[in-house]
């Protein structure tokens, strides 16, 4: 536990003596007089109970105590400075956009929840958010439209070049209406029965549906419609049969109303990771540091739905 006796002062005096050699020059640099920097010296020392200088007509030199404890000395004045650096660029970038890309699963699921915490943490930014299909969302951060990503971990080819940081595992499930024959009998043999909205090529949670239907024998469905579209799949699938293939974020809010229903299978195998993408190459400003706090915050106090934490992975 760190001595609660030293003060900014004692570390702040010490480096600057080190700096200049100098008991006289350090006490010019801090608008201090020789004698008070002298003091201030003296009690550093008799605090750790170690000297840490010797001093002679030469100046000053540092002691084995002291080359040890300026190291840590220079750098908690270094964080010191980093942070009220942050402090000052978030009061002078204040009004500056974030623009931020998002599933269309994590645009209704994480984010109404992920804007609220941001806005209490930054209430003088703007937060552009676009939502769309993983490759397009991938394509406008590559090109430096966007800041960071939210969405499904894509295919490696997709991601080269990009930092990916997992918030929660996200399943895909079959939606229907309320009151759909198929509840009675959820037998997926019987899909191809009904039409269905399938996400297609490109989109990020196509070979994991192809995946699970290969793995439960589901062979060809012929009544397909392809389509990434929430607007459109929310609304087709209520006014008819259609059988609706989409990540659960999406229709979470539908779900909790009771206006759309999961049918009762299991679609573990479908599971993946959901987190931010980000280009390494670019820099962590402060208001994208908040934003992650934010997010962090929303899935943390469960407001992110039934979203589940897992540990950081980077592609």
């Amino acid at each position: 536990m760190i001595d609660r006796r030293i003060k900014f002062r004692h570390i702040q005096c010490f480096v600057e003596i080190c700096r200049e050699k100098s008991l006289k020059q350090a006490a010019d640099r801090l608008f201090l007089t020789q004698p008070a920097i002298s003091k201030t010296l003296k009690e550093l020392e008799e605090i750790l109970d170690a000297k840490l200088l010797n001093r002679s007509r030469a100046g000053v030199s540092l002691t084995e105590q002291g080359k040890v404890f300026l190291h840590f000395a220079q750098m908690s004045l270094a964080s010191l400075q980093q942070g009220l650096a942050g402090v000052e660029q978030l009061g002078d970038a204040g009004a500056e956009t974030l623009s931020v890309g998002a599933l269309p699963s994590v645009a209704a699921r994480l984010m109404p929840d992920t804007a609220r915490e941001f806005a209490g943490l930054a209430p003088k930014a703007r937060l552009r958010i676009i939502d769309g299909p993983v490759a397009y969302l991938i394509e406008q951060l590559r090109q430096g439209r966007l800041d960071l990503v939210i969405g499904r971990l894509g295919r490696p080819e997709m991601m080269q070049g990009l930092s990916f940081t997992q918030l929660y595992e996200e399943r895909v499930a079959l939606i229907v209406r309320a009151g759909h024959p198929l509840l009675d009998d959820p037998d997926l043999k019987r899909l191809a029965d009904w039409p269905v909205i399938y996400p297609p090529e490109g989109a990020a949670i196509r070979s994991l549906v192809d995946r699970f239907l290969i793995a439960n024998g589901v062979g060809d469905l012929p009544n397909q419609i392809e389509t990434v579209s929430g607007a459109f799949g929310r609304v087709h699938t209520r006014r008819t049969d259609s059988v609706w293939f989409i990540s659960e974020g999406v229709v979470a809010n539908e779900i909790a109303d009771g206006f759309l229903v999961p049918l009762p299978v299991e679609t573990g195998i479908t599971l993946g990771p959901v987190g931010l993408m980000t280009r390494p190459d670019l820099p962590d400003t402060p208001l994208m540091q908040l934003f992650r706090r934010a997010v962090a915050n929303a899935i943390a106090e469960g407001q992110g739905d039934s979203a589940e934490t897992s540990a950081p992975v980077t592609e």
